[in-house]
Formats: C-alpha cells, structure tokens, sequence
C-alpha cells in the first residue's frame, strides 16, 4: 500500500495503482460535474487529473482557483497543494489513469435534438491513446444507447481493444444540483451500467472508492434512462402545476393557496411549484433526448413533447401578466416602462444562467418596448441569448415595477413590497405580505 495524510495529518492509506499508472482516476471536463468529480475522488485520497480544452480553466485549477459553486477556492487549493488533482490540456496524459471519466456537455442543437460532437470528439483522442486495462465511464445525459452504439465503437476502432475485455466500458449518468449542501457528489446514490457485467463490476469498484452509495444496473441503456426518467418526472409536473396557475389566474384563485393545502396531504401527493418556466443543465434539455430516441421506434412521448410546450410558453405568460398589471394598477403601457428584473440565475442562490427562463422574460420585455434593468447579487452580468447586460445596483423605489424571477434568499421581500411601487411575484417569494397588498400581482 501506498501512504499519503489526512487532513488532519494523520496517514491515509492508498492503495497500488497499476503498473504504468500514475493517477487513480482522470475527469474529462472541468465544468460543473467534473470539478466536483475530481474533488469528491480527492477528499477520497485519490490522485485525480483533470483535463479540459480551455488553456485558462486548468490554469486556474493547477492555481487552486474554482470556477464551480460546489468547489471553494479553498478546498481546491488544499487539494492541489497536495498532489490530489492535476489538469491539463493534454488527452495524453489519459493513458497514465486507471480510470477515465467523462463529463461534457451534451446541448440541444436549434433543431431541438442532441448534438453529441463535443462527446464524440473527446472519444476519439481518448482511443489514441486507451490503455489495456483501463475503465472508461460517460458521465453525460444523453439518449438511451449512446454509451454502446456512439461510444463503445469510437474507443474500439481508435484503440484496437474490445470492451469488456481490453478495457472495459460502462455508463453512470451524472446527479449534480448546482449549490444543493444536503445531497454532494459524494452522498448522492450513483446509478451505473456495463457493457458487460465485469465492466460494470470493475467500475462500479472504482466509484466505491470515494462515492458513499453506488447502484449496480444491468445495462448501460438502463443508467441513462434512469437519469431521463428523473427528470422527465420533475418537467410534466411542473408543466402540471404551470397550467394550474395559468388556470388559476383566469378563475380568480390563488395558486399557491392551493399548492400549500394539497401539500398537507401525508401521503399520494408530491409538492411541485409554479413558475416563470424552466432553467438549468438538465430539465428544459434532458426530456427532449428521449423524444428524439423514442421517434427511431415510431413511438411519441406525448408527454414529454406536451409538458416542454407548457412550460416555453410560461415566459410569455408572465410577460403578459407584467403587462396586465402595469395597466390596471399604474395605468402605464409596457412600452417606456422602467421595469427591474430581480433574479437572473435559474433558481436561487446561484449564479448560474444556463437556460434560465429571466433571459427570454427579459428579452419578451425589451421587444414590448420596456426599459429593462436587473439586479441579480450572484450574477453580475449577462452575456447569453444575445443579452447584454450588467446588474443595476437595488432601488426598487426607482422602477415602475419589479418583476421577482428568481427568489435569492438574501434579498428582504417583505421590505420590496413596503418600496417598489408595483411588485409582480413570480416565485411567491413575497408571501403572505404580498397577497395581502393590492400593487403586488402574482403568478
């Protein structure tokens, strides 16, 4: 066995790599899954690398400077001074791990379906240079069959070496919740399946060394199913919920009323919210993956396609819903009206924009002739969907009206509702204290 120190000084004991191995596990991807990857495996006391096509994202790695919300600067720094993770640009250093994780991003291409160039590129310089013996792992979202149809194939050819038996391949769909403390990286159950059961029991071992619960599947096609599946879940019921409050709103009832009284039910029941519409990594996009598998069986997911049509019209809802109160409490036209955005990251207290329902808000807004600002404490700029902007400092005072996006948690409503002169709550986020007032209208 090998000896490396804790935290605290005392020994770790690690243990032998293979021979010709120098890292116990390498990260493809040094984003918002694989930097809390690498350092999951490091708190572990594995030596992981961290590789990565941007020049200046693994200098600043190697300077212990985290870019990802779920990994301080300092936690990265201590692990980096230690030895524990090392990144690079080079795909060569990859034939020196055991294991080779990948983690990239699979977007939508305009056409809604799944553009898998930047996994596709990835594996083919991984195969120059796979090593017999080595675990290869997708952590990517994608469509059931890619890991064995897409993958398996690219790393065979490039390599000359047969799944299951030279190396050995299996697919664990990535869980990550951007600034969620209570599940990590480390405490979420990892789901994962082989091409072969000894690829799947070979890697799941490698998962064992520093994931606390790791679930063995019989397929690969299953792993990645299963991660559609989860959120396929969470889009048709928050579809359920955003038709409700558009419902709602014609019938003169107060959504939320409704949602906290079914919420008191013990049992059968399962509390989703309304909302200005999706955002994130994974439930605006994931669904639509397995809508575009499903039509290579003649079979289409209704609910899936009927649940991503409610939720892209919810922005334009609530631009209609700003519009309406501008008209019936100011009696302004949205056209010339000063109106602050609060909150542009996808959901609170995070800076991440990443489909974020403010961005098409902001834009339908602006198009309907407002003068559009926004304050955002996690997000200091905007550079998306052909936005740019800067956050205002907050006068709400300053505003004909302020629309509540996104509901950080550092931001006092009960006091905006005391000093903005019309308020538009899109998150409930006012409470109590704004059903109460007549200038603040919400979803």
């Amino acid at each position: 066995m090998e000896t490396g120190t804790r935290r605290n000084g005392s020994p770790l004991a690690l243990p032998r790599m293979a021979e010709g191995a120098s890292y116990d596990v390498a990260v493809v991807g040094a984003g918002y899954v694989g930097v809390p990857l690498a350092a999951t495996f490091a708190e572990a006391g594995r030596r992981v690398l961290l590789v990565d096509v941007l020049e200046d994202v693994v200098a600043a790695v190697n300077h212990g400077e985290s870019h990802i919300v779920d990994v301080s600067s300092e936690q990265l720094a201590h692990l980096v001074e230690r030895g524990l993770i090392h990144a690079t640009t080079s795909y060569e250093e990859l034939r020196d791990a055991e294991a080779v994780l990948i983690a990239l991003p699979t977007p939508l291409s305009q056409q809604r379906e799944p553009d898998l160039s930047i996994v596709e590129s990835a594996a083919r310089r991984l195969a120059e240079v796979l090593r017999e013996g080595q675990v290869v792992v997708l952590e990517s979202t994608t469509w059931p069959g890619t890991t064995r149809e897409l993958l398996q194939p690219i790393l065979e050819e490039g390599s000359g070496l047969r799944a299951g038996e030279g190396f050995f391949l299996a697919m664990s769909p990535e869980r990550v919740d951007p600034g969620r403390e209570d599940w990590t990286t480390k405490t979420t159950p990892k789901v994962l399946g082989g091409i072969t059961a000894e690829c799947t029991r070979r890697a799941a071992a490698v998962y064992r060394q520093a994931i606390d619960t790791v679930h063995e599947l019989s397929s690969p096609e299953a792993a990645e199913l299963t991660k559609l599946l989860e959120n396929i879940f969470r889009s048709v019921n928050i579809a359920l919920v955003n038709e409700l409050a558009v419902l709602c709103d014609r019938m003169g009832i107060d959504i939320w009323e409704v949602v906290d009284a079914a919420a008191t039910k013990p049992f059968g029941y399962m509390r989703f919210s309304p909302g200005p519409g999706l955002g994130g990594h994974c439930i605006p996009v994931d669904p639509f993956y397995l809508s575009w598998k499903a039509r290579e069986f003649g079979f289409y997911t209704e609910f899936i396609e009927l649940a991503g049509k409610v939720n892209e019209e919810m922005p334009y809802f609530c631009r209609s819903l700003v519009s309406q109160a501008l008209n019936h409490h100011a009696q302004k036209a949205m056209k010339g009206s000063r109106i602050l955005v609060l909150g542009v990251a996808y959901k609170p207290d995070i800076g991440d924009l990443r489909e974020s329902p403010a961005l098409k808000i902001i834009s339908l807004l602006q198009n309907a002739g407002a003068e559009v600002s926004y304050h955002d404490p996690h997000a200091p700029h905007i550079h998306e969907q052909g936005l740019e902007l800067s956050a205002v400092s907050y006068e709400p005072r300053n505003y004909d009206c302020v629309v509540i996006v996104t509901d950080h948690s550092s931001l006092d409503y009960e006091q905006l509702v005391d000093e903005a002169p019309l308020v538009v709550d899109l998150r409930n986020a006012t409470g109590a204290k704004g059903t109460a007032a007549e200038h603040v209208y919400k979803l």
